[in-house]
């Protein structure tokens, strides 16, 4: 598929709120009762308001409607002015996309230029044919933004975007379609990119100070909401409890679906009735055999990491805090055995307001494994074992050996993780084997 340029929009859509409705005026007539004591007969007249007697009640014309709406529209329009132009400060002046990692014009190069939204397509069979008996769908997540940025820029930053090739009866059907997040609708309407980037917009100090001012600043205007999400979804999917996620992990999962026309829908923000706060990992592990889900999420602050599991049906069951978790790690992904999971420490590590990036490497801390039972209800048997230079990000496969006292893990180690946000053209990883005897430690 051709890339295709980005479309850009300027204008902003409001919706204001409608007048309160007033009260009916009363009737325009009164009535006067007046007693005469000599001749015993009450006087009843109804006399008619004059037009000076009126009281001047205000009248809601469809005109003064307009013209509320037109002072609401320009009032938030001089808002957003406002907040760009301090955006426009930040980027040129406090933290300029000056490094090659966070720069949208090397960033977004060649195959990771962005493309815009294709309906259900038929694809040509250029050679050869699709058995009749292949019916099933092919869908894959990734970044792709909506807007050109305005500054700095990360991969990893992009809005998500759902690629499927359903194949049925011998024809394929391509479909690229945009998860419709709460970030996504928000920055359509406005026609600009609003809500801080994640990865490359809180790097120092000063900066994320700046960045958070003028977030904060839109929040308080009405121009956002970030208990409604502002996450991407533009990670991986997740297929359990017998629904499709579009997943990120810096917000709740969105559910989606696929239209018989092989079509991509996004149902919504997916909070499990309550039970899921926040945001959980883009790479949650399903059990093949009993259909049970496992995930986590990681934090800033205490408790760092929290683990959790969701039953073949897809009810979330208790969270399990994990104080035991030293710092605050980048912990993209984790493994699953048949009674146990296992998470890596790594020495990628958050810091909200430290000097440079949010996330940077720390090779003075021995990175550590954590492994607790699928079925804990504490953290009280989790066992941790320290394995120097074990920095992985994504997971292979895991199981267990010698009637379960040994587990084996292998994943992909990340060599040279200090380049990992920085310079992913210097990064070097392997394939490695780990196993850990549960009773010996070794």
């Amino acid at each position: 598929m051709d890339p295709l340029s980005l479309s850009f929009r300027s204008t902003v859509s409001t919706r204001p709120p409608l007048p309160l409705p007033l009260s009916p005026p009363p009737s325009p007539s009164r009535v006067l009762s007046i007693r005469n004591d000599e001749k015993l007969q009450t006087i009843t007249s109804t006399t008619k308001r004059s037009s000076q007697d009126r009281l001047k009640w205000p009248i809601i014309t469809s005109n003064t409607k307009k013209r509320v709406r037109k002072s609401v529209k320009i009032h938030r329009l001089l808002l957003s002015m406002i907040f760009n132009a301090f955006d426009d400060i930040i980027n040129k002046f406090i933290d300029p996309p000056i490094r090659d990692s966070v720069n949208p014009m090397h960033v977004l190069l060649d195959n990771f230029y962005p493309v815009d939204e294709l309906p259900p397509t038929d694809c040509e069979v250029s050679a050869g044919m699709l058995p009749s008996c292949l019916d099933g769908v092919y869908v894959r997540n990734g970044p792709n933004p909506q807007f050109l940025p305005r500054g700095p820029y990360h991969l990893f930053d992009g809005d998500g975007m759902l690629h499927a090739i359903r194949i049925s009866k011998g024809k394929a059907t391509l479909c690229s379609r945009y998860v419709k997040t709460n970030k996504y609708n928000i920055e359509k309407d406005a026609g600009f990119p609003m809500i801080p980037n994640v990865f490359s917009g809180f790097n120092g100090l000063t900066a994320s100070v700046a960045r958070m001012a003028v977030a904060t600043g839109r929040v308080l205007a009405g121009h956002f909401d970030p208990s409604k999400g502002i996450g991407s979804a533009n990670t991986s999917l997740g297929f359990f409890g017998n629904k499709l996620y579009a997943l990120g992990e810096s917000d709740l999962p969105y559910a989606v679906k696929l239209a018989p026309d092989g079509d991509i829908i996004t149902l919504g923000r997916h909070d499990f009735d309550g039970k899921l706060s926040m945001r959980m990992t883009a790479h949650p592990k399903i059990d093949p055999v009993t259909k049970e889900a496992f995930g986590f999420r990681y934090s800033p602050i205490s408790p760092f990491l929290v683990f959790f599991r969701f039953d073949e049906k897809g009810e979330k069951q208790a969270d399990v805090p994990i104080f035991s978790m030293r710092t605050p790690c980048f912990l993209h992904d984790f493994a699953i055995t048949k009674n146990y999971a296992i998470f890596s420490e790594n020495q990628l590590k958050m810091e909200l307001f430290g000097n440079g990036p949010l996330i940077k490497a720390d090779l003075r801390e021995v990175p550590r494994v954590g492994v607790i039972r699928r079925d804990a209800k504490d953290e009280s048997k989790m066992k941790w074992f320290e394995v120097s230079g074990w920095n992985i990000l994504h997971t292979i496969n895991a199981w267990e050996e010698d009637g379960g006292d040994t587990v084996v893990m292998v994943a992909t180690n990340i060599l040279s993780i200090e380049h990992l946000l920085e310079r992913m053209d210097l990064i070097h990883a392997s394939v490695e084997k780990l196993r850990i005897n549960m009773k010996t430690g070794m």
